[in-house]
């Protein structure tokens, strides 16, 4: 099986026209590494800024797009074996037939799950995991506020959130948005485009953890509204990456600011979150505590209208590529 087709972006970056299928060598898997014949795979918001060129992979990591696929194991290594169903988080090349990644970064298919909605999860339960439970520290009993509820980040964060016990505050630009938020389970939702999200959080308490992928002036908003020894956890900046940091709001309410990103995290720091993500989440998976939320399915060939559908906004949870 020396060849199969790939997504690359033509002339190396560019709008999403620029995305084009071609014929690649398919890749060999290292020791500790499998191969994955790839029946799905996620289209999540760092591909689009890579295929832009603002957003480069990490040394030895593919070139080509895609951080998280579902399929089946045609090279095992690890606790794999030659046809088992799993999905994985990647440092690139998704968008392809053949995939390789870390044995230890791939998780098995949750029971009932088919390859779309597997091919959903990585990316986004890992980030939502590591930022809002990890290093955000929500515990049962307290208030989660998450910003664009709607997105792939958004959806996964609302029923993490809700399954952990947290009450759910989500904000989306939108009454249809508002209203999605509301029935994937979020005890408040907030039209952002409508009503400032700083008064209404604050008549509803205020929050302990803020999830927060706009960035821009939602920083300092969102220090408004975290009570005291809250925790503001940042993952994007959409709305820009320069802010200016109210210095004694953040000492007299004792608050913690971090952030971070996943794909140049180091290999074994991936497996870690792997095992606790494979531990606390997929307990919730099997119990349809947590149900992924599938916006739009294109076929590989139409990564470039996947791509659009994600840049126009209007999607509810994951665009996801499927492959024959």
């Amino acid at each position: 099986m020396a060849d199969m087709r790939a997504i690359v972006v033509e002339g190396g970056k560019g709008a999403a026209e620029a995305l084009r299928l071609e014929t690649q060598p398919c890749p060999e898997p290292g020791p500790g590494e499998i191969r994955i014949a790839v029946k799905a795979a996620g289209v999540n918001r760092p591909d689009l800024l890579q295929r832009l060129g603002l957003y480069p992979p990490p040394p030895g990591a593919p070139s080509t797009l895609g951080l998280e696929v579902a399929g089946v194991v045609e090279r095992g290594a690890g606790r794999w074996r030659e046809g088992d169903a799993v999905c994985a988080l990647l440092g690139g090349g998704g968008y392809a037939e053949r995939a390789v990644c870390d044995a230890r970064h791939a998780l098995p298919l949750p029971p009932g799950f088919d390859f779309v909605q597997a091919a959903s999860l990585p990316e986004t339960v890992f980030t939502v995991f590591a930022n809002l439970f990890e290093s955000g520290g929500l515990k049962a009993g307290e208030t989660a506020l998450i910003h664009g509820a709607t997105s792939g980040i958004g959806v996964t964060a609302i029923q993490l959130a809700k399954a952990a016990g947290a009450r759910v505050i989500a904000t989306g630009r939108g009454a249809d948005k508002a209203r999605a938020a509301l029935a994937l389970g979020a005890d408040l939702a907030i039209d952002a485009s409508a009503e400032d999200f700083v008064d209404a959080v604050r008549r509803a308490g205020g929050a302990d953890v803020v999830l927060d992928m706009v960035g821009g002036d939602y920083f300092a908003r969102n220090l408004e509204v975290l009570r005291p020894c809250g925790r503001l956890s940042c993952i994007a900046a959409l709305a820009g990456g320069t802010v200016q940091l109210p210095i004694g709001l953040m000492m007299q309410k004792r608050l913690v600011i971090t952030g971070s990103t996943l794909r140049p995290r180091t290999a074994d720091e991936k497996a870690r979150l792997a095992g606790e993500v494979e531990r606390v989440v997929w307990p919730w998976l099997a119990q349809g505590q947590i149900k992924p939320v599938i916006d739009r399915t294109f076929p590989l060939a139409e990564a470039a209208q996947a791509h659009a559908r994600l840049e126009d906004g209007a999607h509810v949870g994951k665009v996801v590529l499927t492959i024959a």
